[in-house]
């Protein structure tokens, strides 16, 4: 825990990669609290909701649901400034909100999930979620540590000093968001290429950005236009884990 909290702060340079940053948090939660995927959502200029980091594609594609259907516990947490914890999507009772959600929550494999805020004193950015497939309750230290992770990852947003500004802040998280979209675009074109699950091409396009200290959302733009010859990216291994649930 110690390493993940040095390792953030060690990220908090001038120019730090935000959406590198909490794709790792993402990974990070899985890690050290007892769930089996977890995802950032981050609020854009205007207020709407926009999946950020995600630890699997399957769960990416979850949060995405949930923002166009606009229904769910991480919604529901980002216009609420409110933890929302160990909720049984086996259940009809806690759901009545979201119904929809929690019907493709439980397709996907999950049985339990998790929304806590994004926030620093009244300002909330946004939510973490966490998803569980088996319906073991998450426990006070780890709904702790979550919210803990949480802070950190809103600190992260908001610690440069030009964010200070809110037109500048905008700007920032703007530019991760229209960033992001290009991620998404070169994660379907290498996976097409490779013939390889979504996240085993985005792993290898982590793996090869980090090694070379290169910014995701730059190398994205580069292979996008062109500017970039993308064959050069070692394809993953053929026995990646396909991202299925044990």
């Amino acid at each position: 825990m110690s390493e993940i909290f040095v390792e953030v702060a060690d990220s908090l340079v001038e120019d730090f990669d935000v959406i590198d940053l909490l794709q790792r948090l993402s990974a990070r939660c899985v890690e050290l609290l007892d769930v089996s995927a977890a995802g950032i959502l981050l609020a854009d200029a205007y207020g709407e909701l926009q999946i950020i980091a995600a630890s699997d594609e399957r769960t990416r594609l979850l949060e995405l649901f949930a923002l166009q259907q606009d229904q769910g516990p991480c919604v529901e947490c980002y216009r609420s400034g409110t933890a929302r914890t160990n909720i049984d999507l086996t259940r009809p009772e806690p759901t009545v909100g979201w119904p929809r959600f929690a019907a493709r929550a439980r397709e996907t494999g999950y049985v339990s999930t998790h929304a806590i805020p994004l926030r620093l004193r009244s300002r909330v950015v946004g939510a973490l979620s966490l998803f569980q497939a088996t319906p073991e309750r998450l426990g006070d230290d780890d709904i702790a540590l979550a919210q803990a992770l949480a802070d950190v990852a809103t600190i992260a947003i908001l610690q440069q000093r030009t964010l200070e500004q809110s037109h500048v802040e905008n700007s920032q998280l703007e530019t991760a968001l229209t960033s992001r979209v290009l991620i998404e675009q070169v994660k379907g074109v290498l996976a097409e290429r490779w013939n390889t699950p979504v996240d085993a091409a985005f792993a290898a396009f982590r793996t090869y950005a980090r090694a070379r200290h290169l910014r995701l959302s730059e190398l994205a733009a580069q292979i996008i236009s062109g500017a970039f010859d993308s064959t050069v990216i070692p394809a993953p291994a053929p026995d990646w884990h396909n991202g299925r649930l044990g």
